[in-house]
């Protein structure tokens, strides 16, 4: 007899990947010990085996065990959904779906449910997940529901698989959820783990916050992958071309990644997470992280014209390269960026996730750092800016964006557009981000209300106010254009390139009744004059003081004109032509004496190198208008000269009486490129591109080199190099390019060169699916 020990294993349950049918064994371990004329006797082949102790054998024995129903298998259907979605774009085999609306998958199951069994779905995001939180829900099929809670219906079903219709409330928490599925039934059972999926805003639903009521519009700030980013100065606008490429591999997934690195998700990630349904909370977390100032976000500025150790912010033609950097560099900043890179990529976040998003280009845009509604600018007799006194400053222009949602905090006279800027500023609440700030409040002159309203009026309508201060440290107020903040607002066309001027959307006409009334409105709200019954008194330089009331008339008018004219067009690498028009508008000589200036500036307008410093003596006649020629040669702006091209011309002119007035004009100088497509593009054939370009300079110039990039034409960014330019040679460069994707498509060219500034360009390709 063998004397024998059974040790049973418990079953388990089964991979998910296992088909239906499967038939789990239940395993006995018995051990056996055989005598020696045992084993003889039970095995031929122990006969020849010299046993003289008892064998002990190891035995495993199976007994049939049925499991239970469960899901072997999903199906995400992420062809239809997405096209249901408006997701297709989004590469990977990742499900990629929008709240509020529904999206169906088919589950195979290793047996059919019986009468009473149904399916249990769990969906989580996030760290320590729960339904106290919203970022945890537990649901199961049902019958169609309306309401604000995730909901999962059958659509169809066979003897093995069933197809069911989920649907996510439209005020759910947006991010990666993790599904699991497990069967109602008797037998207890551990939920079964089916995989991710990623949810987003969705702009196609009624009742989430972010819903936008046009499909142009939707088409324009959701899918969009490209646009176009206005620069320059007000009388001479320009356009570059922008990739936001929110499609391309990796960016949804870098996108999410931002909100993972935020403070307020490293200090609080379950809070953080359940409040992800929240379109303010969103877009100011990420206003936040795009910037690096205060993290390690994505984005580190750079204004002083100095680019080592990085990229130049106008190097840059997408945000693509930018994100990927920043992933890649393990969450590190990428340098350098300036406010229309910052726009870009923040553009690209928020479309992303599922926020209609544009892009807007204010000029003459103020930076009003003592809250007064005022840009004080301090200047020296030729009119030069005093950099050490002066503390406001007012740019060419400045580039922000803005996103399309509800305000519940607010009320619905907010709704619509918000102003978000992540340009590192200044600080609200703490941290540099600017916004949610609605544009009917900031045109309404409601500069009280939430996100950052006092900072984005003033950049609009500020008053624009010159100070004159002389060598005794006494200072006067400056004749000048007060109303020159806040000019030519611009956002690319809905389904078209052109300039969009969007300025009535900010303010009232200039100069209106109305125009002055939402300004006083707003001064008294921020100076609390009502409430107060006191006159607001504002410090100047020097320890003195202006009433508020003071500022908002202007200076005494003088009794003559002024204006810069170009006689030639400002081109790149040629001698500027052009003169100063002093105009007498009495019937009465009047002697005028001109300090004028000239300096290299950034777009910021803060100076770089003085390039002209010239005195003039003038007699204008009765109603005489006269000309003071004015010459600046290349040799003298070449060294100076940034990467913006800016130049920055003052004339400070004192009249006989004692009147002043200061007249200025921003150049910025033109260059050449042309981009053209040779035949028409079709999806996966090879198409010819053939870029023009000028050498600007009357010099010999080597070491030119193309950069190319386009979502949906090219994989990544293209190198070409270009032959040497003689002395304001035209050249052509050609070079294939393989369309991957059909629709309109941006391709952007940039000459990149040692010896002048960049010299950007692009164009629109209508791109065929193939036949």
């Amino acid at each position: 007899m063998s004397d024998c020990q059974s040790r049973g294993t418990a079953p388990r349950d089964p991979p998910c990947e296992l088909g239906a049918g499967w038939l789990l064994l239940h395993a006995v371990h018995t051990v056996c010990t055989l005598r020696p004329e045992q084993a003889r006797a039970g095995c031929p082949g122990m006969a020849a085996l010299d046993l003289e102790r008892p064998l002990q054998l190891s035995c495993y024995q199976t007994i049939p065990y049925v499991q239970g129903i469960s899901v072997t298998k999903v199906d995400w259907l992420s062809r239809k959904n997405g096209a249901a979605h408006h997701t297709q774009e989004y590469p990977g085999p990742e499900l990629v779906v929008r709240r509020g609306q529904a999206f169906t998958l088919v589950l195979e199951l290793n047996k059919p449910l019986e009468e009473q069994e149904t399916i249990i779905f769990t969906m989580e995001t996030g760290p320590q997940a729960s339904e106290d939180h919203h970022t945890k829900a537990v649901f199961q099929i049902s019958e169609p529901e309306v309401g604000k809670t995730w909901t999962a219906v059958e659509e169809a079903q066979t003897e093995n698989s069933m197809t069911v219709s989920i649907t996510s409330p439209p005020n759910a928490v947006i991010g990666r959820y993790l599904m699991r599925t497990r069967v109602s039934s008797r037998r207890k059972q551990n939920d079964r783990k089916l995989g991710e999926f990623v949810l987003l805003f969705n702009p196609w639903c009624p009742e989430d916050d972010v819903f936008l009521d046009s499909e142009e519009e939707r088409q324009e700030y959701v899918l969009n992958d490209s646009g176009i980013i206005f620069r320059g100065v007000e009388k001479h606008i320009r356009a570059q071309g922008w990739n936001y490429g929110q499609f391309e591999e990796d960016i949804l997934n870098i996108c999410l990644s931002i909100l993972d690195r935020s403070p307020l998700h490293q200090n609080d990630p379950a809070t953080d997470v359940s409040r992800r349904h929240d379109p303010i909370y969103v877009s100011r977390a990420i206003s936040a992280m795009v910037n690096s100032n205060n993290d390690r976000g994505v984005v580190q500025g750079q204004w002083q014209g100095k680019y080592s150790g990085g990229t130049s912010p106008l190097h840059w033609s997408g945000s693509v390269a930018i994100l990927h950097k920043w992933f890649k560099g393990r969450f590190k900043p990428v340098k350098y960026g300036q406010c229309w890179v910052f726009a870009g990529v923040m553009c690209t976040v928020l479309r992303c996730l599922g926020i209609a998003t544009r892009v807007v280009s204010n000029f003459n845009s103020a930076h009003d750092t003592d809250r007064n509604l005022s840009v004080d600018k301090y200047v020296d007799s030729f009119g030069r800016t005093l950099e050490d006194l002066t503390e406001d400053s007012m740019w060419n222009f400045h580039v922000w964006n803005e996103s399309w949602f509800a305000r519940q905090d607010l009320g619905p006279s907010y709704n619509g557009w918000q102003v978000l800027d992540a340009t590192p500023q200044e600080e609200s609440e703490g941290v540099f981000r600017c916004g949610p700030a609605s544009v009917t409040a900031i045109r309404e002159g409601d500069v009280h209300l939430a996100h950052d309203g006092p900072f984005v009026f003033a950049e609009v309508n500020a008053d624009y106010i010159t100070w004159l201060w002389h060598k005794d440290e006494s200072w006067e107020r400056v004749y000048s254009d007060t109303k020159k903040i806040g000019r030519c607002i611009s956002t690319k066309a809905v389904g078209s390139d052109s300039r969009m001027d969007i300025t009535g959307l900010y303010k009232y006409p200039e100069g209106s009744w109305k125009e002055r009334q939402v300004y006083r409105k707003a001064v008294r709200k921020l100076f609390s004059l009502e409430a107060s019954g006191r006159r607001t008194r504002v410090h100047r330089v020097g320890g003195r003081g202006l009433w508020r009331e003071d500022l908002l008339e202007p200076a005494t008018r003088p009794n003559i004109t002024g204006k810069f004219k170009m006689l030639e067009p400002p081109i790149l690498g040629h001698d500027l032509s052009l003169a100063l028009c002093l105009t007498n508008l009495t019937s009465r000589p009047q002697r005028v004496r001109v300090n004028l200036s000239g300096a290299t500036i950034l777009y910021t307008r803060r100076s770089v190198a003085e390039i002209l410093h010239k005195s003039h003596s003038v007699r204008l006649g009765p109603e005489e208008e006269k000309k003071i020629p004015i010459t600046i040669s290349y040799s003298q702006y070449k060294e100076g000269l940034t990467e913006d091209k800016k130049i920055l011309l003052a004339a400070m002119c004192f009249v006989t009486k004692g009147e002043k007035l200061l007249v200025e004009k921003d150049i910025t100088l033109e260059d050449f490129i042309t981009v053209m497509v040779l035949g028409p593009a079709v999806v996966g054939v090879a198409v010819v591109v053939k870029v023009t370009v000028v050498n600007p300079l009357l010099e010999k110039v080597e070491d030119c080199v193309l950069m190319v990039e386009g979502s949906g034409l090219l994989q990544g960014q293209l190198s070409i190099d270009v032959p040497s330019l003689e002395p304001q040679e035209r050249a052509s460069v050609q070079f294939n390019i393989t369309p991957s994707k059909s629709g309109p498509r941006q391709l952007q060219v940039d000459l990149v060169s040692p010896h002048f500034p960049d010299i950007k360009g692009f164009v629109i390709i209508h791109v065929a699916t193939a036949k």
